[in-house]
């Protein structure tokens, strides 16, 4: 089957107030949960914790990144990056405070235990952000055009757990497909594609 790629607007076009605001939500939401406070404006405040502060290059402490490009100009089918980072209890009650998602599945232990999944879980959104932040470590502009999700296992809190993003497919005019998965150890706990532009970055014009 031959995939026709959407122009850079048509997304938008398409794409309803609702959804619009839904993604914004969501995006604040992982970004507090990551250590980022945004602010109503969706500025990120200087207002962080001590160990919340970002080092100058941009990451916390505790995230690993690895990634087989380093420049704009050489992004190419079979580029990958890799961001790891180990879901918080803090990264939890933050992203149920910003989302408003506070099912009790993710933050009343008793409750948990009591369903299928014997104990507390972290938001499936939550999770997935970590390959918008692998994305977002390519060299150059990222933005999303579509994303494919299939949530196939729970992540716990104190869980480790690694973005695995890869290029597959250049549609030419900087626009490529990509791999994206989650896993916990050897387990993927989520699978899917993304569709991404990839503009050169400001500071390289």
């Amino acid at each position: 089957m031959s995939y026709t790629p959407p122009s850079l607007f048509e997304p938008w076009v398409r794409t309803s107030e609702f959804f619009v605001d839904s993604v914004v939500a969501a995006n604040r939401a992982t970004a507090a949960a990551f250590g980022v406070p945004v602010a109503d404006d969706d500025t990120p405040t200087g207002d962080t914790d001590t160990e919340d502060r970002l080092v100058p290059d941009g990451d916390l402490p505790e995230w690993d990144t690895e990634t087989t490009v380093e420049s704009w100009e050489n992004v190419s089918v079979g580029d990958s990056v890799r961001f790891t980072k180990t879901v918080t209890e803090r990264d939890v009650e933050r992203f149920a405070a910003a989302s408003g998602d506070t099912n009790p599945l993710h933050l009343d232990e008793t409750y948990a235990a009591d369903t299928r999944f014997e104990g507390r879980i972290a938001h499936g959104t939550l999770v997935a952000g970590l390959i918008s932040a692998a994305l977002a470590r390519y060299p150059g502009n990222v933005i999303y055009l579509s994303q494919d999700l299939e949530f196939l296992k729970p992540v716990r809190i104190g869980d480790r757990i690694t973005a695995d993003v890869e290029i597959v497919e250049s549609f030419g005019d900087d626009r490529y497909r990509l791999t994206t998965e989650v896993l916990s150890g050897d387990a993927t706990v989520i699978d899917g594609e993304a569709v991404v532009l990839i503009d050169r970055a400001p500071a390289d014009e």
